[in-house]
Order: C-alpha cells, then sequence, then structure tokens
C-alpha cells in the first residue's frame, strides 16, 4: 500500500541536503574521456549525452548493461569507477536508504534529451530518483512537465520521472548531474516531509 505521502508529493522537490559540488566536479574534471559511455536510449537525445556507471546490477561488467538494468534486478554493487572518486563515493554513502543505480550523466554543449517518460522509478511504486547538479551554467534547462525546474549545483532534487522531462544544453560549459535510485524508507520521507512548503495559514 502507498504511504500518504508519496501519493500528495509535487513532480519536484528540493530536498533539505547539501553537497560539496566544487570537490564533485574536481572529480569529474579528472576523468578520461574514455570513462564516459554514451546513452544506450539514442532516440531520447540529440547531440551528447554521456555516463559513467558508479553501481550497477551485481555481476555486470559490460558498460552498456552497467548503464541501463534489467528491470527485475534486486542487487546493486559499487563498479570500479567509484574507488577512484573518493568525494562522489562519500556522497553515495550520506544516503540513508538503500541506493540501487548511481551514475554521473553528462549533456554536452549543443545537446539535448528530448521529452520522454522514466515509468521505473517513482515514488508511489517504492522508489525514487534523486539528481545532484554538479555542473551546470546559464543555457541549462531542465523540464518537467513542461516547466523549469531551477536546480543548482550540490542542490538534491527529488523528480518525478515517469511523467514527461527533457533538457537542453544552450550554454558553453558541460552539464553534469549524479543521479541515484534509491528505495524509499523513513529517512527519505522525512527529507521529503521537510522539504515541502509550509502550507500557508489562513487569515
Amino acid at each position: 500500500m502507498r504511504q500518504q505521502l508519496e501519493t500528495e508529493l509535487p513532480d519536484r522537490l528540493k530536498l533539505p541536503m547539501r553537497f560539496d559540488a566544487a570537490a564533485l566536479a574536481a572529480e569529474v574534471a579528472s576523468l578520461d574521456e574514455g570513462d564516459w559511455h554514451r546513452h544506450i536510449f539514442r532516440r531520447n537525445y540529440e547531440g551528447d549525452w554521456c555516463i559513467v556507471p558508479l553501481r550497477a546490477a551485481a555481476g555486470e561488467t559490460h558498460p552498456v548493461r552497467m548503464i541501463c538494468a534489467n528491470p527485475s534486478q534486486t542487487e546493486f554493487v559499487d563498479t570500479p569507477m567509484l574507488d577512484r572518486l573518493p568525494a562522489v563515493k562519500a556522497a553515495l554513502r550520506r544516503f540513508r536508504c538503500p541506493v540501487l543505480q548511481a551514475r554521473l550523466m553528462r549533456l554536452s554543449p549543443g545537446s539535448a534529451i528530448l521529452e520522454h517518460c522514466d515509468p521505473d522509478l517513482d515514488a508511489g511504486g517504492g522508489g525514487a530518483r534523486l539528481h545532484v547538479p554538479i555542473t551546470t551554467g546559464q543555457g541549462v534547462t531542465f523540464l518537467l512537465n513542461r516547466r523549469p525546474v531551477p536546480m543548482a549545483p550540490g542542490d538534491l532534487w527529488y523528480l518525478r520521472l515517469l511523467d514527461p522531462h527533457s533538457a537542453t544544453n544552450r550554454g558553453k560549459t558541460e552539464r553534469v548531474h549524479l543521479v541515484v535510485d534509491v528505495v524509499m524508507g523513513d529517512w527519505l520521507r522525512g527529507l521529503m516531509r521537510d522539504g515541502l512548503p509550509t502550507p500557508a495559514h489562513p487569515e
């Protein structure tokens, strides 16, 4: 049975938790181009949209399967890449809930993620997809239900991505997010409650 909170969540929610974007960006800058892998769903984007898998399905070694696990997969482990990125690893350890997949996602200048829906994770179904922006800039726009989400480096956002969403990078710098799929639990529900707008008191 769904928790009442999950059924009443807005489509986007900034959570009361911050990350050291500068430390994360320094590690991203240390990566080689060969560490990045093109997103496999090429119909969903134009230009360059790439991923570094950080947690993947247990036993997987091929980058494609590390990027996109079978929906029936239940066991996830750190990838060898995570040991090269201690600040990113420390950031993931701050999530006090089961972490399934985790990856860095880069949208290069002049590229666009076309409008689509991700049906596999939603708070109402027991999971959530969280975004930590690491690098962004002017010219980067993320739309959810065709309304912009103003994500700044170091923020933590819950986004209901089974709804239509898209992104464009018309700027001159890369847009990189740490994207984390987690299992809903009391800790995350507490963050979500704290992040909800305070209802206005009637006059």
